[in-house]
């Protein structure tokens, strides 16, 4: 099946879905995010994409530190990758921590897995075109010193 050419970065993301769903197969459900995010790291780097586990990012506004993000994967320096492990299918609250790191860091394309359940489920989000007032919604999301 020909890659849509609307979707940006649709090279990567076909590659990293597929890696993902490798991963899948082999452990299935059941286990600790950790471990889907250790194998997916391994996996992606198996097809040769580059990849940073735990990328952290620092957040400002108005030139004042607010915290600090972790992104689970940035692959090829352009795509968020966020792992979950859930029973549950995902919800619009998983969706917006992506939506939030997609506004925070200006990465274009987010992609979202949940390894908790029978079959893979995944999102590819895009960053929002209009991304005001993102700065309060990930105050739940941030790490800071002495927390």
């Amino acid at each position: 099946m020909p890659l849509d050419p609307t979707i940006p970065y649709g090279d990567i993301t076909y590659r990293i879905i597929g890696a993902a769903m490798r991963v899948h197969n082999k452990l299935g459900p059941g286990y600790k995010e950790r471990f889907y995010q250790r194998a997916l790291t391994a996996e992606m780097r198996a097809v040769e994409l580059r990849v940073q586990e735990e990328w952290p990012f620092d957040l400002y506004v108005d030139d004042g530190f607010i915290g600090r993000i972790y992104l689970d994967h940035l692959v090829e320096e352009i795509v968020v990758v966020e792992v979950k492990a859930f029973p549950h299918l995902l919800t619009n609250e998983e969706i917006a921590q992506v939506i939030c790191y997609l506004a925070a860091t200006d990465f274009k394309v987010g992609l979202l897995f949940n390894f908790g359940r029978k079959r893979l489920e995944y999102k590819r989000i895009l960053q929002p075109r209009n991304v005001a007032g993102w700065q309060d919604r990930i105050q739940r999301y941030l790490w800071r010193p002495g927390m």
